[in-house]
């Protein structure tokens, strides 16, 4: 998570959107950057709301807008199913290593994963816990100039990202009717990526 003070903005970094990018060429311009432990540096709305926003409107009489990337639901878990297929994880509970990517995707779904299923989920950074949306700046994975070009205007400077954080590359392949489970399972999930692609594009 990235707080810019003066801008009155804070990035909300979703995992697996290239957000060690962002905050790779972002953090010299924050006031604070939350890096660890996990739990803060992706802290989604709910935490954010509870712990963080309290703090900032108590400090400075401040209430920041919210930015946050949204990557597609299957592109997201594949993501996720070829980072936790890297060799450091071999033989850990997290570890996708002998699991099948239809596999990962179906134990996802289910209301308490196993533990290499466990990613969390997009749409808490964009909805509250009525499905109501209170992140104020969505924009999509796919539109990263639309991105960038938000946040050079909105910090004054010029952004070069780096690729960072690059998980494996191996085959991710879904099944069809793996993917309607997914959609029926996880409409949330959906909602939240075509909310950023509307406001993106």
């Amino acid at each position: 998570m990235l707080v810019f003070w003066k801008e009155n903005l804070v990035f909300l970094a979703v995992p697996k959107t290239g957000t060690t990018a962002i905050e790779g060429a972002l953090a010299p311009y924050a006031a604070m950057v939350l890096r660890d432990p996990p739990q803060i540096k992706h802290a989604p709305l709910y935490r954010y709301g509870r712990f963080l926003q309290p703090m900032f409107q108590k400090a400075g009489g401040k209430n920041p807008e919210t930015i946050a990337v949204i990557r597609h639901p299957v592109e997201w878990l594949s993501s996720w199913y070829r980072y936790r297929n890297r060799h450091s994880l071999v033989g850990h509970e997290n570890s996708t290593r002998n699991v099948k990517f239809n596999a990962f995707v179906l134990e996802y779904c289910k209301d308490d994963p196993a533990p290499f299923a466990n990613v969390g989920s997009q749409s808490a950074f964009v909805f509250d816990q009525q499905g109501k949306r209170e992140t104020t700046h969505l924009f999509a994975y796919e539109h990263q100039p639309a991105l960038i070009a938000f946040l050079e205007k909105r910090l004054e400077t010029t952004i070069t990202l780096k690729q960072l954080n690059v998980s494996p590359t191996i085959p991710a392949v879904i099944d069809p009717e793996v993917e309607a489970h997914l959609r029926a399972a996880k409409p949330l999930e959906f909602a939240a990526y075509d909310e950023a692609m509307s406001t993106s594009a």
